[in-house]
């Protein structure tokens, strides 16, 4: 289970909700309802990003926004139980595409950013995988619903009757002609081909993805998703490019995160 502060959290409690980028830190609160009451606040992650350079940031970032009672976290890896076991963008150089460094796999491996951010902002934190959070905030909660999120990399949770499913790095398996997903739509590739061969690479990942899980429907979100054009699929949405922080609210919800 997650780290709590000691502070008991009232029924009726504003969010501070973070989403985690490999491109931007990203933050608001969210009132009871799940709408946000502050503007967003963001800036860039920047690189080498070792685990305590990352909670400072945060600390710094969202110090001026309004008081919250609890914290939701999204994160861009492989999370258990407040736990990161995965941080593909974090554990290189000088961020996705450049060379990983041992000293920074290593303090990523392992790390309790839950418990890292109990320790400095002295509230209930949550953190789950930044695509689950994303999903929080769209799937309907009927048959299996996939959330991929375009941006940086691409992300992938799947849910199954509303409830998140098991964690599978779609991202880092070979998606096409020896390139993995995040080497075909990653946002690198979008900047290399432009926007109209990344319209075509989508409209690929839709047919695969579908072939691969056979979804109801497929939620489709993250910074590139703007750069979609044209008709997709009727059970292809694009959703709101801060579903990473509206979702926070619905963790909250669960009765194990995970």
């Amino acid at each position: 289970m997650p780290v709590m502060a000691t502070t008991r959290t009232p029924k009726s409690a504003n969010t501070l909700a973070i989403d985690i980028g490999g491109t931007g830190l990203k933050a608001s609160v969210l009132d009871q309802a799940g709408t946000m009451i502050s503007d967003r606040v963001r800036e860039e992650t920047t690189y080498p990003m070792t685990p305590t350079h990352l909670v400072d940031r945060l600390v710094a970032l969202t110090a001026p926004l309004p008081a919250y009672d609890r914290v939701s976290v999204g994160f861009p890896g492989v999370v258990r139980h407040g736990t990161i076991l995965s941080a593909p963008h974090f554990v290189t150089k000088r961020g996705p595409g450049s060379k990983a460094v041992p000293e920074l796999v290593a303090a990523w491996t392992g790390f309790d950013l839950t418990g890292a951010l109990v320790a400095r902002l002295a509230k209930p934190v949550r953190t789950i995988n930044d695509a689950d959070l994303q999903g929080l905030d769209v799937v309907g909660g009927f048959g299996v619903e996939l959330v991929v999120t375009l941006g940086t990399g691409v992300g992938t949770a799947i849910f199954v009757g509303g409830k998140i499913g098991p964690r599978v790095e779609l991202a880092h398996h070979e998606f096409h002609d020896g390139q993995s997903y995040n080497d075909y739509l990653g946002d690198a590739a979008r900047n290399r081909i432009g926007n109209k061969r990344f319209n075509k690479r989508v409209r690929r990942l839709v047919i695969v993805l579908d072939a691969l899980c056979f979804y109801d429907h497929l939620y489709i979100g993250g910074g590139n998703a703007r750069h979609i054009t044209g008709r997709l699929n009727d059970n292809v949405t694009i959703i709101d490019p801060n579903a990473g922080i509206l979702g926070g609210l619905k963790l909250w919800g669960l009765a194990d995160p995970g």
